[in-house]
Order: C-alpha cells, then sequence, then structure tokens
C-alpha cells in the first residue's frame, strides 16, 4: 500500500502539479482550502500533509493544528512563498516536522517526505511497544483473581505512583519481577527504563561495577569508564532481585544512595545525583539476617518502607486453573500447534498440587505439557507421579523387582510393583500399601483386573484392599 499524502493549497497549479509529481509514489488527495482539508481529514487516516501557509479563510497554521489532533497523527510539512524565520519557527512549533519555500524544490521534498514518514514509523512502533508494554505488565497482565492476589495488587496501586522504596518478599518463583515490572509500568516513571539486576548472579567485584559504574584505570582491566545500572535507570526503575545475597560493601554503597540520592562511580569521587526508583526483592528472611548480623540493619530499615509479600502458589489454589489455562495457551501459540485441554480429573489433580516451584514450576510444567504430549486432551494418567503425590512406580518381574521391594511392603507375595527405597521407607506399612495401590489403579485406568496383575496379587486381595480403603474405589 503506497503511504497516503494530502496537499492543501489554494493555488490550482501548484497543488495539481505537486499531485503530478508524487503519485508514482504515493496516494495523493488534494484540498483547495483549510475547510476541505478538514474534511478530508475527519474521512480518512493520511500519512503525511503538504499545506500551505496563506490560504484565504483559514490559515496553514490551523491545518497543523488539525491534522496533529487527530488520533492517528500524520507528519505535516509546511510549505511557503513567504518564507521567513518567524514563519517557521511557529510552524515548528505547533508540530510540522519540516518547512519549505516556494517554488517547491521537488527533489528536497521527496527527501523530505521520506525522512519524516520514516520518523512516523518510527513513533507508531515507539507507541505501538509501549502499549504491548503496558498491556503485559499492567494488573490486567497479571492473571489470577484469589483474594491473596487482589490483596497484593490493591497494595500495589496504592504505591505505585509514589516514589517510595518497595521491598518484595516472597519464594522463589513467585513472580516478585512482574510485579515490580507491573509498578514500574502503572507509575509516572512508565515511560521511562526499567532495569533489572540480579544480585546473585555477580561476583562481588562485578557487582559493585555493573551497580555503579566505574572509571577507566580503576582496577585492572578497567580500559574504558563505564556507566552503572543506577545511572542506566536515571529517570525509571531500578529492580535488584536477590538482595540479600549482596556483600557488606555493597550494601554500604547501596546505603549511602538511599540515604543521598547519589552515586559514586568505582574509582571516582564525584557524587552523581539520580533520579532512581528502588524495588528490591529477596526469598530470604532479611530480618533473621539482620539478627544474625548478615545484613546491615539500617540498609534493611531504608528498603523496608514499603513492604509487600508475594503469596506461594499453594496459597492461591483459585489461580491454579487460570494459569494453567494462560500458560498453555501461550506455549501452544510460541509453539505454533493447539493446547491441549486438560481433563477434569487431570485439573483436580493440578490444583491439589504444591507446586513448591509456583509459577515458575507451572511454566515449565505447562511448556513441557505442549512440546511432550501427543493428544488433544491431558488426562490424569498422562501426569508425572510427583503432581499426583506419589513417587514414580517402578514395574518389573522377578529378580528386576526384588531390589525395590524390600523398601516396600507386599500386598500378598510378590511385588512387581514397588516405591523407590527412601520415599516408600519414610512412610509407614499402611501408608505404603494405599500409594501403592493408587499408583497399579492409575496405571490400570481403573482396570482391576489389570490393577491386581500390577500388584502381583489376586482379584480376591484387590477387593478387600479396596474394601479398606473405599476412597481408592473412585480411582479411575
Amino acid at each position: 500500500m503506497l503511504p497516503s499524502v494530502l496537499i492543501v493549497d489554494d493555488e490550482k497549479h501548484t497543488r495539481e502539479g505537486l499531485r503530478q509529481a508524487l503519485e508514482d509514489n504515493y496516494d495523493v488527495s488534494v484540498a483547495a482550502n483549510a475547510d476541505e482539508a478538514f474534511n478530508l481529514l475527519d474521512a480518512q487516516p493520511f500519512d503525511a500533509v503538504l499545506t500551505d501557509l496563506r490560504m484565504p479563510g483559514k490559515s496553514g497554521l490551523k491545518v497543523i493544528d488539525k491534522a496533529l489532533a487527530l488520533p492517528q497523527r500524520p507528519a505535516v510539512i509546511m510549505m511557503t512563498a513567504y518564507g521567513n524565520v518567524d514563519t517557521a519557527v511557529e510552524a515548528m512549533k505547533r508540530g510540522a516536522v519540516d518547512f519549505l519555500t516556494k517554488p517547491v524544490n521537488l527533489e528536497r521534498l521527496e527527501v523530505l517526505l521520506q525522512r519524516a514518514l520514516k520518523t512516523k514509523t518510527l513513533e507508531v512502533e515507539v507507541r505501538q511497544l509501549h502499549e504491548r508494554l503496558d498491556e503485559k505488565f499492567s494488573f490486567e497482565g497479571i492473571v489470577g483473581h484469589s483474594a491473596a492476589l487482589r490483596d497484593l495488587i490493591d497494595k500495589v496501586r496504592l504505591v505505585s505512583p509514589s516514589k517510595a522504596t518497595i521491598l518484595l518478599e516472597g519464594e522463589s518463583g513467585t513472580g516478585k519481577e512482574l510485579i515490580a515490572q507491573a509498578v514500574h509500568q502503572t507509575s509516572p516513571r512508565s515511560r521511562g527504563p526499567f532495569v533489572p539486576v540480579h544480585c546473585a548472579a555477580l561476583s562481588e567485584n562485578l557487582l559493585e561495577s555493573e551497580l555503579f559504574g566505574h572509571e577507566r584505570g580503576s582496577f585492572t582491566g578497567a580500559t574504558e569508564r563505564r556507566i552503572g545500572r543506577f545511572e542506566s535507570a536515571d529517570g525509571g526503575t531500578l529492580f535488584l532481585d536477590e538482595i540479600g545475597e549482596i556483600t557488606a560493601s555493597t550494601q554500604v554503597k547501596l546505603l549511602r544512595f538511599l540515604e543521598t540520592r547519589a552515586i559514586e562511580r568505582v574509582g571516582g569521587g564525584k557524587p552523581i545525583p539520580l533520579d532512581v526508583r528502588l524495588v528490591a526483592a529477596t526469598n530470604r528472611n532479611l530480618e533473621r539476617m539482620v539478627a544474625e548480623g548478615k545484613f546491615r540493619e539500617d540498609l534493611f530499615f531504608r528498603l523496608n518502607v514499603v513492604r509487600l509479600l508475594m503469596p506461594p502458589l499453594r496459597e492461591r489454589p483459585d489461580d491454579i486453573p487460570l494459569l494453567l489455562a494462560h500458560y498453555l495457551k501461550f506455549f501452544a501459540k510460541e509453539n505454533n500447534t493447539p493446547p491441549p485441554q486438560l481433563e477434569p480429573g487431570a485439573l483436580r489433580t493440578l490444583c491439589a498440587y504444591r507446586w513448591p516451584g509456583n509459577i515458575r514450576e507451572l511454566r515449565n510444567f505447562c511448556e513441557n505439557a505442549v512440546v511432550m504430549h501427543r493428544g488433544a486432551r491431558l488426562t490424569e494418567y498422562d501426569l508425572d507421579p510427583r503432581y499426583r503425590g506419589a513417587a514414580p512406580a517402578v514395574f518389573g518381574e522377578g529378580a528386576a523387582a526384588a531390589g525395590s521391594a524390600a523398601a516396600a511392603p507386599s500386598l500378598g507375595g510378590a511385588a512387581p510393583l514397588a516405591l523407590p527405597g527412601p520415599v516408600g521407607a519414610s512412610l509407614s506399612v499402611e501408608e505404603n500399601e494405599r500409594r501403592l495401590l493408587r499408583e497399579a489403579l492409575l496405571k490400570a485406568r481403573g482396570n482391576r483386573t489389570r490393577a491386581a496383575q500390577l500388584m502381583g496379587i489376586s482379584r480376591r486381595t484387590l477387593h478387600r484392599k479396596l474394601a479398606q480403603w473405599p476412597e481408592l474405589d473412585t480411582v479411575d
């Protein structure tokens, strides 16, 4: 599709001459005055507007105002036979991208149009990127509706407009960086940089240089000045993940920034004032670390202005179905494949699982399910045994099963199905028997005869055990 250009000029030979010169490369429309231009601008979007300055009625400056007030702003170039500095300045103040004098040099006009359209394309791309970032990292981009999550989001809404330092506490995988990004994107700093630093991934010397930058010659290998993450985050937000891992010397420098709002590069002595909002996160108990002398008390108090606790996934069971649906769809789209549908039994099992790795573990499960699972539906029997609260079962015959038989009880004779030693031996004999029977029933998809064969017992013994544990009679 050709770029669209609107030419506005009261002189017919000028506008028609420009139309003929441009129509091979552009979709050209013309208007004889400002009112005609207004009607065309209201009727359709244009990529560029080329307007005369002096016309009967409204001037070209009014055309600029109208064009740049539209939702889809075109690039505007002013042209006039009455070129002077004051007119050019006024046109540029109104938002024109450039200025031409009549008679128009067509080669220069082509250069200006191409440059203006390229700039407009970049502006659109930047705006769309910001819109996608706002959508992804705003509250609407956070999946879940549990009371624990709503309470967290309500607190974030209160603190994000402020400049207050925030401390996020919670287990690994609970989404601390996502919340930090939401704080940034819903704050007045959203058009500034969001700079994350994972403190545990860097050594002490590297971390100080990474955070505060360094001067040339400040240490061996420092061949040039380096700008650190604090300076890179000026006007925005710095996210320090795993803050509990930083060393004593880095703690001192971080405390100095929080007290003075200025940093000094490594090897430098000049304070550099910065406007940076700090969000820190940890999966460790900082209060305990303070009591043990491993973390500065004054730094803890400086960080602990607003303290937000990230709920683990096991405390958000209502969110698990939503997260599963979201990530199955996400990874299916990434891999250009339909997402597998969770059967009710599989969904119940996954909702009952405690997810020790939290959302990160759930994401990994969904990606694995999309990539590895064959078939349109995912059943309880397709799940790894750990999601069912049991260790993987070992199936075998004779000597192959003998090695694990000592660690798990037999249900009446040989035990072709057994749990591995450490897990099985840690439970009572009765509990091991019950778990073994459940595993057999799951593997047999509820077929009692097949389950008895897997257990190496008779159907009569199987029925006797089912009478002992009637809740297993529903496993199918």
